[in-house]
């Protein structure tokens, strides 16, 4: 008798990078359990894209996770700050993008890690970037090693000698790379939503670091982009 397919855990936020990296997993022969998270953000928007992806890579369960991160604030998307729109990567005083919201991957992560224990599932698949992104530090190679050794060192899976891997596959990828393995993939890239800010008519507004970086990523691929823009992107060399 065949032993049925593992369970993935795959962190899927609705944009491109969560998309591919989920349909990584399928690809690969995983069931996909399908996690994203309501923190109440300011593009919401994201979280019915999430749900057309979670549909369409034929997850076996999708969980929206209520949370309410603006209750930290800390963030141009938690908190009453505006999103930057002078160009991809606009840092604040401190060298990182006022977008950046604190420890978001670190506690989407260990709330993934819980359910992938529940679940039995040892592999945890999150689409962080360290080429084409805009400087958060838990995007960073180093910030994926720690937590696979903290999942190893904090379940009982893990000390049991059933640890879990965290897999980033598009760890080095370019924006551009990422749209053609989506494109290899088979996938409706336009399902999927990018935009920090998102206009009134439900449109990518074109102008904040997350559209541009987007944009280039299609432009740079070659790649016809299905996004509706309210302004054109700009965007220059990468």
């Amino acid at each position: 008798m065949t032993s049925p397919a593992p369970f993935a855990v795959a962190l899927v936020s609705g944009g491109l990078d969560s998309m591919v990296s989920a349909a990584l997993a399928r690809e690969a022969g995983q069931r996909v359990l399908a996690l994203s998270f309501d923190y109440n953000q300011r593009h919401r928007i994201e979280l019915d894209a999430a749900r057309r992806v979670a549909s369409a890579l034929g997850a076996e369960r999708h969980i929206v996770l209520p949370m309410d991160l603006s209750a930290f604030g800390g963030s141009a998307l938690t908190a009453d700050i505006d999103v930057p729109k002078d160009g991809a990567g606009t840092e604040d005083g401190g060298g990182i993008p006022v977008t950046y919201v604190p420890a978001r991957n670190t506690i989407f992560l260990s709330l993934a890690l819980g359910w992938a224990e529940a679940a039995g599932a040892r592999d945890i698949y999150i689409g962080v970037n360290a080429l084409d992104y805009s400087g958060y530090p838990d995007c960073r190679p180093e910030f994926i090693a720690a937590f696979e050794g903290l999942a190893e060192l904090a379940t009982k899976a893990g000390v049991e000698g059933e640890p879990f891997r965290i897999q980033a596959p598009l760890q080095m990828m370019t924006k551009a790379d990422i749209v053609r393995e989506g494109t290899r993939l088979g996938l409706d890239l336009g399902l999927s939503w990018s935009c920090y800010d998102p206009t009134p008519a439900g449109e990518h507004c074109g102008e904040c670091d997350s559209c541009r970086l987007r944009a280039r990523g299609f432009d740079e691929a070659g790649i016809a982009d299905p996004t509706r823009y309210a302004v054109p992107p700009a965007f220059g060399p990468a």
